[in-house]
């Protein structure tokens, strides 16, 4: 479906409205329209605000053939002044509709980045991280006088320095192969396929962003269900990643003609399955298990002897979910530490049960009493 078609089919909301318009685009000035949402409504703001490029006459290859750069009105300001105020601007709106314990992502070039990175402060922002995006394919350095521009920086900030914001760390380790994420990550711009295009086969919008990047950002900051706003929706890639990713998706542009791009691709995605949407959960947001509910329910009976793995130590329960060795008592977690003469221990995956000459951590008895409790529910 072309965008004229789409647009015949079905009209993008007005900023007049002031509901939550989930799943919508609003068409307008990103201010104006955050200014009409209701404060605190939001758990999370990703923008791809214009990047002020500064750009000189036209820039072309050494065949003399023309580089499809960022020359729209959009981008263009009149002063770093004027820039100021207008990131100072959109950044105070979108504070105020962000929940206490939500966070915005900004991304940005050194062009920009720098300037809005302050003004993220100035507003009371707390700065969590720095993103660079490396970009496996980035556009040459035609004129050979500066180094290929191969990077883009995303700031990821929460509300306050008191919010406490999603951040699925276990999730985003097992995303990369059980090591921790690092804040630099390798990805390809948007190109074949994926790139939107016009009747004429030209860029739809000059800034696409891939949608793995927004992937990466949501799966790591939000959960399903979240409220997600971009105030430069552009050609709609923060909303077909929410829209996959079971998330609900609020997109602000002024510009008409990206809106209707930006619906009809939206209109195409298929959300992942329900049980596809759950990620790895870290540890600690678990139900807690006393391993005296273990002796309680008779998977680890009071006189059972648990062994190290090596079998080079050893205790017997005793009724309470204690541990006795020849000269002292006490948890799994202290019994552990002192057979070995450490600090502390971990006695759920240190403390082993004989399950008839094949030894098993007693931690296989707490995943079973967990997944119970999950059941419940």
């Amino acid at each position: 479906m072309t965008a004229k078609k789409s647009c015949e089919k079905r009209s993008t909301r007005s900023t007049k409205k002031c509901a939550l318009p989930l799943d919508e685009i609003l068409v307008g000035d990103c201010v104006e329209a955050m200014n009409r949402l209701p404060a605190g409504s939001v758990d999370l703001v990703f923008a791809d605000p214009p990047y002020n490029l500064q750009l000189r006459g036209e820039l072309k290859r050494p065949n003399e053939s023309k580089v499809d750069g960022v020359i729209d009105a959009w981008d263009q300001f009149s002063s770093f002044d004027a820039y100021d105020r207008f990131t100072r601007d959109w950044l105070a709106a979108a504070r105020r509709v962000l929940k206490p314990n939500g966070a915005l992502w900004v991304i940005g070039s050194y062009h920009n980045i720098f300037r809005v990175g302050s003004a993220l402060q100035d507003l009371d922002y707390w700065v969590l991280n720095d993103i660079i995006w490396r970009k496996t394919n980035p556009m040459p350095n035609f004129r050979g006088k500066r180094f290929t521009n191969a990077h883009e920086t995303l700031i990821w900030a929460a509300k306050s320095d008191s919010s406490k914001v999603t951040f699925n760390y276990e999730a985003m380790k097992a995303l990369n192969d059980d090591l921790q994420m690092r804040s630099d990550w390798t990805l390809p711009i948007c190109t074949g396929a994926e790139r939107l295009k016009d009747e004429d086969g030209r860029k739809a919008h000059p800034t696409q962003k891939p949608e793995a990047l927004l992937y990466r950002v949501l799966l790591s900051t939000t959960n399903p269900g979240d409220v997600v706003l971009d105030p430069f929706f552009g050609s709609g890639s923060t909303g077909a990643a929410a829209k996959r990713m079971g998330r609900r998706f609020i997109g602000i542009e002024r510009e008409q003609v990206y809106a209707d791009f930006a619906m009809d691709r939206i209109e195409d995605v298929t959300p992942f399955e329900e049980p596809a949407l759950s990620v790895t959960k870290p540890k600690r947001s678990e139900p807690r298990v006393p391993f005296g509910t273990l002796v309680e329910r008779h998977l680890v009976r009071p006189g059972t002897m648990l062994y190290s793995y090596n079998r080079r130590h050893s205790a017997k329960v005793r009724a309470d979910g204690t541990l006795l060795t020849k000269d002292a008592t006490g948890s799994i977690h202290k019994i552990g530490a002192h057979v070995q003469g450490a600090e502390a221990c971990n006695g759920w995956t240190f403390w082993h049960v004989d399950t008839g000459g094949e030894l098993a951590p007693i931690d296989i008895y707490r995943q079973q009493i967990r997944s119970e409790m999950v059941e419940v529910a």
